[in-house]
């Protein structure tokens, strides 16, 4: 069977899965915690898919893996004895008697494309033998370090600050956040075009740029930063915060007059 098209029903098999799952526990955002292990097994399953291996691919199924573990961990836990995420709830109420299709199609289904496409760089690399390491691949690897630094990093500062209740209605603007208002997400890009880098090292890897664009465009004008910053305006903090840090791109803070 074809290459992609096996992951491809792979990947329909396991986001129908979590659907169920979603069914029986009657909250739509574990499909949050499915979006980093999507990337995970598609990694794994197409490393060892093609009957062959290459130390490229190791590397970078290792690296996926430790972005994918990481932020599922962490949404499991920022979700745990909590309500259902707010998005959810409020398509929830919105979708009525079409919630069940809706759910399966605009959250699920949905988000297996996206996966599908932003993973792109990862299969191509483990189709391809390709050649030895070398600087694109390690400089596509620092990248990536960058990337999760930001994203772990400012994860832990934003759960830190979020977990004392004097902090209650204000807006994190410390640590990594005094310099971006997603350092997270920034991460999260960042990392996508480092993988992408190393893709560039293996036939047709310029082609899989379609991943990186796919996440960069996601976050940026779809589901990522638009939604959160429409609940961030809420807080009275954020107009002066807003004006004061970069929307994404880490730089120094401007100087209030």
């Amino acid at each position: 069977m074809n290459y992609f098209l096996t992951l491809g029903l792979i990947l329909l098999i396991y986001i129908s899965l979590w659907f169920i799952i979603s069914i029986f526990k009657k909250r739509n955002d574990i499909a949050d915690v499915a979006w980093g292990l999507g990337f995970v097994l598609l990694a794994w399953v197409s490393f060892f898919l093609v009957g062959h291996s290459s130390f490229r691919g190791l590397i970078i199924c290792i690296l996926v893996s430790i972005w994918g573990l990481r932020l599922a961990w962490h949404i499991y836990n920022r979700n745990k004895g909590k309500m259902e995420d707010y998005r959810y709830l409020a398509w929830r109420k919105e979708w009525g008697k079409w919630f069940y299709i809706r759910s399966y199609l605009q959250v699920y289904i949905l988000q297996g494309v996206l996966l599908f496409l932003i993973v792109l760089p990862v299969l191509i690399i483990n189709r391809n033998i390709g050649q030895d390491i070398n600087i694109l691949d390690i400089f596509g690897i620092l990248v990536w370090i960058v990337g999760f630094s930001f994203e772990s990093i400012g994860d832990k500062q934003l759960s830190k600050f979020i977990s004392n209740p004097v902090n209650k209605g204000k807006i994190m603007q410390n640590g990594l956040w005094k310099y971006t208002r997603h350092p997270n997400y920034f991460g999260e890009v960042t990392q996508w075009w480092g993988i992408w880098f190393v893709a560039l090292s293996v036939p047709f890897g310029l082609l899989s740029i379609i991943g990186p664009i796919t996440i960069t465009i996601l976050i940026l004008k779809v589901s990522g930063i638009p939604l959160l910053e429409k609940k961030m305006e809420e807080s009275p903090e954020f107009a002066k915060y807003k004006k004061r840090t970069s929307k994404f791109i880490p730089l120094p803070p401007k100087i209030s007059n």
